[in-house]
């Protein structure tokens, strides 16, 4: 089996997996990084929203062969303590009812930020649009990146 060396959360790591892996499952499964989760396998709902090179990907979707030049940040590696501006945010708003979709919420959320520091409720409300939420916690997840964004102004 392959060997793949990558950057994850600042560290430089090896793993060894098929090269058809996803990455998703090479975090929780080999590098028990397990607050990236699992929730349709398809790209389509965010929950396994991971940040490569800073932007917000879904890691259900790469192979981890395609992946050793990248920096992956886990939402783990988001802050070391929960105080990204997000993370402070979403406690804030009491955002995380079942707390599923949290993680990937967070990293769309401030990976958006990173890009947009002034968003408009719009550019919110579209930015978050991929990322389902089973409990329906929208309207919070809205206040919370708006909210987020001040913090980083």
């Amino acid at each position: 089996m392959p060997v793949y060396n990558l950057m994850v959360n600042g560290k430089s790591l090896s793993v060894e997996a098929e090269s058809d892996t996803p990455l998703l499952w090479v975090l929780r499964d080999e590098l028990n990084l397990v607050g990236t989760k699992f929730g349709c396998g398809i790209g389509q709902c965010g929950a396994c929203t991971v940040h490569i090179d800073g932007t917000a990907t879904r890691s259900c979707l790469l192979q981890i062969s395609s992946l050793e030049e990248a920096k992956i940040t886990t939402i783990e590696g988001l802050s070391e303590d929960g105080t990204h501006p997000v993370q402070v945010a979403w406690k804030e708003h009491d955002v995380p009812q079942c707390g599923y979709c949290q993680a990937g919420q967070i990293m769309t959320a401030a990976s958006f930020l990173n890009s947009n520091a002034a968003p408009s409720q719009s550019e919110i409300r579209n930015a978050m649009s991929g990322n389902l939420c089973r409990c329906a916690s929208y309207n919070r997840i809205e206040k919370a990146v708006a909210d987020a964004a001040e913090k980083i102004a």
